[in-house]
C-alpha cells in the first residue's frame, strides 16, 4: 500500500451541496468537480466503485485501470478509506443498472479518517454511542440526520411566522441574581468578577416582560433554559424553549395564535398537520378541545379542587381515594394539586387540546380571573400526555405579585424545592407600570420530538448532556 501523505491540499474549488444533485441531474458526459466523504469504497479487480455523502446526499462515483493508467489506480484504490475526505473531478455517465456515477479522472486527499467508521449497513445503533459520538450518527442514520434537519426548518418557520407578528426577537440574561419564571429547581453557579453567585436562568420570563414595560410591545426569545431536576423521555436540564409576550393580548389571543403557530411550521416543516408519534395518530388541524383543570382532576379523582383549599386538607384525601397509591406526598399546596393531576389525568390526554383554568397557586406569575379568583387566566396545550405549551394573561400588579412572591418563599420554607424567588428589581419594574399583556412558553425539544417521532428528547438535542464517559 502507498504511503499516505503527512499534509493534504486545500479544499478550494471544489463544489459543495453538489453531491446528490449536480451529478444525479446532469446529463451524459457532463464534467464535474466534487467533494465529499468515502462511504463506501469497494476494488473489483481493474474497477473500482465507491459512494460519497455530502450535506445532499449520496452519489456513486467508478475508477478504472484501464482509464487512468496502473499507478494511479494502485495508488487510489490503496490509498483511500472508508471515512476519508477526497476531492474527484471526471465525467458524468449512467451504469447499466441505471445508477448515475462520475467516472474519476482526478482524485485527491483531502483529510484522513484515523478511526474507522462503523459498519456502513449496521450504521450506530447504541443509544449510548449516538448520543455521545452524533457525529457518527448523523453519517450512519439518515433517520436521525432527517430530525435535526426538520428541526432546523421548524425553528426557521417559527421564527418567520413571529416576524410577520411583528414580534422583536431580543436576549435576556442567562446568568440571574434570582430563579425566578417557573417552578424548578436551578443552577448555581459563582462570579468571580463580581465574587457573588448567579442562577442559570429557569425562564427569561420577568426580563422579557421588563422590555414590554420599557415600549418593546412584542418580544420572543428562542434560548437554552437550565433547570435541576430530573431526567427522563421528555425531561431535559438544559433545553430550548420559545417564549413570547405581547401587549393587549390575554391568554385568548394567545391560545388562537398559538395554535395557528403550531399548525404553520407543521405544514412548513412537514407539509401535514396529521403526524404518527409511536404509533398513535395525532391530529393537529383538529379542533382543540378545552378542559378544565379542577373539572379533570374531580372527574378522574373525586377531589374537588374548588373546596379543597390547603395542603392537609388535599393531602387527607387523596390518601382517603387511593389507600394504596404510590402518589407522592408534596410540600405544598400546589405541588400536591399538580402531582395529582399528573397522576390521573395527563395520561388520558392523548389528541391536542387546552388545559384551562389552573388554581391560582399553581401559577405565580399569571393574572386572577375575574369571574373566579382562585384560578388564573392560562392555558396549557397538551400533547400525547406532553405538556407542550403553557400560556397565560400575565399579572402586572405589584402588590399582587410581591404577596404570590412572599408565598412561594413561605412554600419553599415548607420544603418545596421548586419554587420561585422574590425579584425586587422585578417588582420595581411592575410598580413603574406594565401593560396587560399574554405570554407563552414552548419547548421546542417537545415540539420537534413529537413531530419527528423521535421517542426521547436526547434524539432532537444534538449533543445531550451526558455523565462523564469511563475512561
Amino acid at each position: 500500500m502507498s504511503t499516505p501523505p503527512t499534509s493534504f491540499p486545500p479544499a478550494g474549488g471544489y463544489q459543495t451541496n453538489a453531491v446528490a444533485t449536480d451529478v444525479k441531474q446532469a446529463s451524459d458526459g457532463t464534467q464535474a468537480r466534487l467533494a465529499g466523504r468515502v462511504l463506501l469504497w469497494r476494488v473489483m479487480g481493474g474497477l473500482l466503485f465507491a459512494t460519497l455523502i455530502d450535506r445532499s446526499g449520496t452519489v456513486q462515483i467508478s475508477l478504472r485501470r484501464d482509464e487512468v493508467g496502473e499507478e494511479r489506480f494502485v495508488t487510489w484504490s490503496e490509498g483511500v478509506r472508508r471515512g476519508d475526505f477526497i476531492g474527484v473531478s471526471g465525467e458524468k455517465y449512467v451504469t447499466r443498472k441505471g445508477e448515475p456515477t462520475l467516472a474519476v479522472a482526478e482524485l485527491e486527499i483531502l483529510n484522513r479518517a484515523q478511526r474507522p467508521l462503523p459498519d456502513k449497513w449496521v450504521g450506530v445503533s447504541n443509544p449510548e454511542v449516538r448520543y455521545r459520538r452524533r457525529y457518527l450518527d448523523l453519517l450512519g442514520n439518515p433517520e436521525s440526520r432527517g430530525r435535526f434537519e426538520a428541526r432546523s426548518r421548524l425553528i426557521t418557520a417559527i421564527r418567520n411566522f413571529l416576524d410577520e407578528l411583528d414580534f422583536l426577537e431580543i436576549e435576556t440574561p442567562i446568568l440571574q441574581h434570582a430563579a425566578s419564571g417557573a417552578a424548578a429547581r436551578p443552577f448555581i453557579t459563582h462570579h468571580n468578577a463580581l465574587n457573588e453567585d448567579f442562577y442559570l436562568r429557569i425562564a427569561p420570563e420577568t426580563y422579557l416582560k421588563r422590555a414590554v414595560a420599557g415600549g418593546m410591545e412584542r418580544v420572543y426569545e428562542l434560548g437554552r433554559l437550565f433547570r435541576n431536576e430530573g431526567m427522563d423521555s421528555s425531561h431535559l436540564q438544559e433545553f430550548t424553549s420559545l417564549e413570547w409576550y405581547a401587549a393587549y393580548w390575554d391568554y385568548r389571543d394567545n391560545m388562537r395564535v398559538v395554535r395557528d403557530m403550531i399548525l404553520n411550521v407543521m405544514e412548513k416543516a412537514l407539509g401535514t398537520t396529521k403526524i404518527t408519534y409511536q404509533g398513535v395518530v395525532l391530529d393537529f388541524g383538529a379542533e382543540w378541545p378545552e378542559v378544565d383543570f379542577r373539572e379533570a382532576v374531580f372527574d378522574h379523582t373525586g377531589i374537588d379542587l374548588t373546596t379543597v383549599r390547603d395542603v392537609a386538607t388535599l393531602r387527607e384525601r387523596i390518601r382517603e381515594t387511593y389507600p394504596n397509591s404510590d402518589i407522592p406526598e408534596a410540600p405544598s399546596y400546589a405541588a400536591m394539586a399538580d402531582t395529582l393531576y399528573k397522576r390521573t389525568v395527563r395520561p388520558t390526554l392523548i389528541q391536542p387540546c387546552f388545559l384551562v383554568h389552573h388554581p391560582v397557586e399553581l401559577a405565580p406569575l399569571a393574572r386572577r380571573s375575574d369571574n373566579d379568583p382562585t384560578r388564573v387566566d392560562m392555558f396549557q396545550v397538551v400533547v400525547n400526555t406532553w405538556e407542550l405549551v403553557k400560556g397565560y394573561s400575565e399579572l402586572v400588579d405589584p402588590v399582587d405579585q410581591r404577596n404570590r412572591f412572599i408565598e412561594q418563599q413561605q412554600m419553599q420554607a415548607a420544603g418545596d424545592e421548586e419554587t420561585m424567588m422574590i425579584e425586587e428589581d422585578f417588582i420595581e419594574a411592575m410598580e413603574f407600570g406594565m401593560p396587560p399583556m399574554s405570554g407563552i412558553g414552548i419547548g421546542i425539544d417537545r415540539l420537534t420530538a413529537l413531530l419527528t417521532d423521535a421517542p426521547n428528547l436526547r434524539d432532537v438535542v444534538l449533543f445531550p448532556s451526558m455523565r462523564r464517559e469511563n475512561d
